[in-house]
């Protein structure tokens, strides 16, 4: 393959298959699996004709810079060394668990059949596994699309996870999804047993975490048998999507307008009065208002006696 007829978006991007989008990834920690995203969005492209690139066509190689890592994730360099250093034996170790098509068997497979962290140049080289391949190719209507930025400010791998979740459903604006369901994709494992603790600490805290980075107006209501939940309806606005035409190739492409980024105010430190107290304090004159007839008196019997 021509790599000179590949072209990169200028925003990294993840594409995902939607089975993979729900698949269950183990004991990742919430750094694991940005490194992995980060990973992710280093493989799309298309072609000089704009058509999506296929399995075959993916480059399986990538480098992922410490310097790289902590741009996207706001983090300091330091703690992006880590982050690589550890996800190197992660994403060796660690085999995703896939639902087949017709849900009839659960497909196991590996992510990376090579991973290096150089110490010295603060940077990995992994190269994926050809079975994942076929999941991180951008086939229309099956695949899941987001900017990497937009999951960047999350503190947490289950606030992640729903965001992807919810992207699936991005042009209805509804989800449901089973008790089941949910505890697969966050990988809760044998935490969490008790719905309340479960909830709260997974969607429950994530649906407020989203909500306060984006307008999104993500909100659930449980789904009850007698008094056992045992599904969550997702609710939330919808992605609008327009049809654009590029004017020098004449393709036609999709535009995603999705719910607005919320603008953080920057927070005012609040002084400690303790802190001030070895410091020189300046005393504050305090002046009253004084009635506008008492300054005009004031001012015209001045005026006078110089008379």
């Amino acid at each position: 393959m021509n790599n000179n007829l590949v072209f990169k978006s200028k925003t990294p991007k993840i594409y995902k298959n939607k089975k993979l989008n729900t698949a269950n990834f183990g004991d990742f920690t919430h750094n694991d699996y940005q490194v992995f995203l980060h990973l992710v969005s280093k493989i799309g492209g298309v072609d000089n004709v704009g058509k999506y690139l296929q399995p075959e066509q993916l480059q399986r190689e990538h480098i992922l810079t410490a310097k790289e890592f902590s741009e996207v994730f706001n983090t300091d360099v330091d703690n992006s060394y880590k982050a690589l250093k550890s996800a190197v034996d992660k994403l060796m170790k660690t085999d995703i668990k896939i639902e087949r098509s017709d849900d009839s068997s659960i497909l196991r497979i590996n992510v990376c059949s090579q991973a290096e962290y150089i110490k010295n140049e603060g940077r990995i080289t992994i190269k994926f596994t050809d079975d994942i391949m076929p999941y991180l190719a951008q086939v229309k209507q099956k695949f899941v699309l987001y900017n990497l930025k937009e999951i960047a400010n999350f503190g947490s791998l289950y606030t992640t996870r729903l965001y992807e979740l919810i992207q699936e459903f991005q042009d209805t604006g509804y989800m449901m999804k089973s008790i089941e369901q949910l505890r697969k994709a966050f990988a809760v494992g044998e935490k969490f047993k008790k719905y309340n603790h479960f909830k709260d600490k997974t969607f429950g805290h994530a649906c407020k975490e989203i909500n306060a980075n984006y307008d999104i107006g993500l909100r659930f209501e449980e789904v009850k048998e007698w008094r056992k939940v045992v599904a969550v309806k997702f609710f939330f606005k919808k992605t609008m999507v327009h049809k654009v035409t590029d004017q020098k190739t004449g393709i036609e492409k999709n535009f995603y307008e999705k719910p607005k980024a919320r603008v953080k105010k920057k927070e005012i430190k609040k002084i400690n009065p303790e802190v001030l107290e070895d410091q020189l304090v300046f005393p504050v004159l305090k002046t009253e208002a004084k009635p506008i007839k008492n300054v005009l008196s004031s001012f015209l019997s001045k005026f006078s006696s110089k008379k």
